[in-house]
């Protein structure tokens, strides 16, 4: 599926089995019509995660879980729902003056393997390539089939000035946080945001791929995808739970306040949520700073934010409703749920809002 399909999920932004009995864990529960839904519109949607092939989905209203399905504790691979976890850690480090965007790639010491960034590249300031603008179309770990065929021809345009989709921006900009702050990204996330948020499952258990670039081991929560070939910096893998997630997005909606301590700066959450790219500008969907934006209808409107991956994860921010949704699938494994699944999933899930539901 194409960058821009996925993006067509905004248009539709404006929850199965029980969850298997485990442990307590950090939400309560409410009925969904305390979160204004309706429960038969909500048990509709359920057969249809079933029939379709979903492995779990929850819905967050205000901190208090009103739907879910399946089992929302099983730690799967969150392809580009990797990305807003880099932002959290940049907004931490950079409120601490460890890295600053305006640094060029050039001031930052970045090249790749032959054929190596040009020096107009190396302009590319840290900020364009959180925002996917940096103009370098070099080849990247865990690029997509797609993404190598969209991908623009290189120098075609100058850093700051395009938006594209960039896997080699998204790596790169792993790999310059990691050298500032001199330590892995999961264990900077581990600290920084999982335990501090009383995540469950992660438990920053990172493995080394197998012979194959596939992780078996169905505790790693995450691992480094080198692809030395392509380019000198790899893709960093997440795992984690519809659970743990969840609260991530809580964080966010509570714009980085975590039971009165201020985790991820309010003002970094603000401004990466700004829209900077235009994507489909007759949807009002645009590119932020790793985390992609609803453009609202009124300029004192807070915008939703959101990150898919693949086209069927997702994880979904929306303050005008204070909610954070989760969808999940083992895409590691054979599935037969698609992206127009994810399309329906999210119709359903807005169909069941009544009117009077409380934004507030």
């Amino acid at each position: 599926m194409t960058r821009i399909a996925c993006c067509l999920i905004a248009l539709l932004l404006q929850v199965s089995r029980p969850a298997m009995a485990r442990e307590p864990d950090a939400f309560e529960r409410i009925a969904p019509e305390a979160a204004g839904y309706s429960s038969q519109r909500l048990e509709e949607l359920r057969g249809f995660l079933r029939a379709s092939g979903s492995d779990s989905l929850l819905l967050v209203h205000d901190g208090r879980v009103f739907f879910e399905y399946g089992d929302i504790r099983r730690k799967l691979l969150l392809h580009s729902m990797r990305k807003p976890l880099l932002n959290a850690l940049y907004g931490i480090y950079e409120s601490r003056g460890a890295i600053a965007l305006d640094s060029t790639l050039a001031g930052l010491g970045i090249d790749d393997i032959a054929p190596s960034l040009t020096e107009d590249e190396k302009t590319a300031t840290l900020a364009d390539v959180l925002k996917s603008r940096s103009g370098v179309y070099h080849p990247a770990a865990a690029e997509s089939e797609g993404m190598t065929q969209s991908r623009p021809a290189r120098g075609s345009h100058a850093p700051g000035t395009h938006y594209y989709y960039n896997n080699w921006d998204f790596n790169v900009a792993g790999s310059i946080l990691q050298r500032a702050i001199g330590r892995r990204l999961y264990d900077a996330f581990d600290d920084e945001i999982a335990r501090p948020l009383g995540m469950l499952d992660y438990r920053n258990r990172i493995v080394i791929p197998d012979a194959d670039g596939g992780v078996s081991d169905p505790d790693a929560d995450g691992y480094y995808q080198y692809e030395p070939e392509r380019s000198r910096f790899p893709a960093y893998h997440f795992r984690m739970s519809a659970h743990d997630l969840a609260l991530f997005g809580q964080l966010y909606l509570n714009r980085g306040q975590w039971h009165g301590k201020q985790i991820v700066p309010a003002e970094w959450i603000a401004r990466s949520t700004r829209a900077y790219s235009e994507v489909q500008p007759e949807y009002g969907i645009a590119y932020g700073m790793l985390w992609d934006v609803l453009v609202p209808d009124r300029a004192d409107e807070t915008p939703s934010f959101y990150h898919t991956g693949v086209g069927i994860h997702m994880l979904g921010v929306y303050p005008k409703h204070k909610l954070v949704m989760v969808h999940r699938v083992d895409t590691e494994h054979a599935h037969r749920f698609n992206d127009g699944d994810l399309y329906r999933v999210i119709r359903m899930m807005h169909a069941a809002r009544l009117p009077e539901a409380p934004t507030r």
